[in-house]
């Protein structure tokens, strides 16, 4: 028995805005890659979506806010993004699509979590479909994470996910994780690698879930050198001058802890691991680029 044999809700639909209120990152989990695939092609025609991308599950459109006309044509242009705009703490997202497309854009993305309220309207056939889905404007924190572990026991990309994944709640959602190779130096481990962790933060929410991961961080590491640093941002781009340096270079503690200053980044544990914990910042939601040791990867501002 299929309860709505033509909907396909999305398991959790996040957006991300700026400080100025110019940009909105909108992520969306797929329950139906498939679906999600097709919505992305047409989709980034948009006028308003400057990028997509995809990382594991998510599907990610980096958009201007405003509102655009839709020329919607089956096959060639079937859906897109009319409007994003940020109302106070809220961010309304407004779709069009013709046939299923005005499903995926209407139904599919109202029932998910994430959503505080829709307006949307009747699609399916030949109709053209129309909605708009209200959800809270959040801000990106930025973990950065390195030696939690021994020569014995242990990976600190492994730990860094799991306690991402226990501290997930709504006030703080776990977006993303991004394993960064970091130029070999003589007290690595193994492989020389940091951690980037990104949450989707409502406000408090950032407060209370990084000092749980600290807390986590202390319990479980078994090093005595753990980094963990923090930034508030839509990206981590002020960082990607020392994110080029890690690639490439030795870098000392004290010149980590002054580049961590300098950006506005938050200390939380400054074991010698900060040097790499801070290099990890500007590989945020880059998991494909920030495993590569070549001083080319090295990430730009969102926009």
């Amino acid at each position: 028995m299929i309860d709505d044999p033509y909907n396909v809700p999305y398991q959790a639909i996040y957006a991300v805005g700026n400080a100025d209120g110019s940009l909105v990152e909108i992520i969306e989990f797929s329950r139906c890659y498939g679906g999600s695939a097709w919505a992305r092609h047409h989709y980034q025609k948009s006028p308003l979506v400057l990028e997509t991308k995809v990382i594991g599950n998510t599907i990610r459109y980096l958009c201007k806010t405003g509102e655009c006309d839709l020329v919607l044509e089956p096959s060639r242009a079937a859906a897109g993004i009319k409007s994003v705009a940020v109302h106070d703490d809220e961010i309304r997202i407004t779709y069009a699509g013709l046939g299923g497309g005005g499903v995926g854009a209407t139904t599919c993305r109202a029932g998910a979590s994430g959503v505080i309220r829709s307006d949307i309207s009747e699609s399916g056939g030949g109709k053209v479909g129309s909605g708009t889905i209200v959800l809270p404007g959040r801000s990106r924190l930025i973990i950065g994470i390195d030696d939690t572990d021994s020569k014995e026991v242990g990976a600190t990309w492994c730990l860094a996910h799991n306690i991402a994944s226990a501290v997930d709640c709504d006030a703080a959602r776990y977006l993303s994780h991004s394993i960064v190779q970091l130029h070999p130096v003589p007290a690595k481990t193994q492989n020389c690698v940091s951690t980037a962790l990104e949450f989707a933060c409502l406000d408090g929410g950032a407060e209370r879930v990084l000092a749980e991961i600290r807390d986590l961080l202390i319990e479980y590491s078994v090093s005595g050198e753990t980094g963990m640093v923090s930034l508030s941002g839509f990206d981590g781009s002020i960082l990607a001058d020392y994110g080029r340096e890690c690639k490439t270079k030795v870098l000392l503690r004290e010149y980590a802890l002054e580049c961590a200053r300098s950006a506005g980044a938050r200390v939380w544990l400054d074991g010698n691991g900060i040097i790499g914990a801070l290099g990890a910042i500007p590989y945020v939601a880059m998991p494909d680029r920030s495993v590569g040791l070549s001083e080319t990867n090295v990430p730009g501002e969102l926009g």
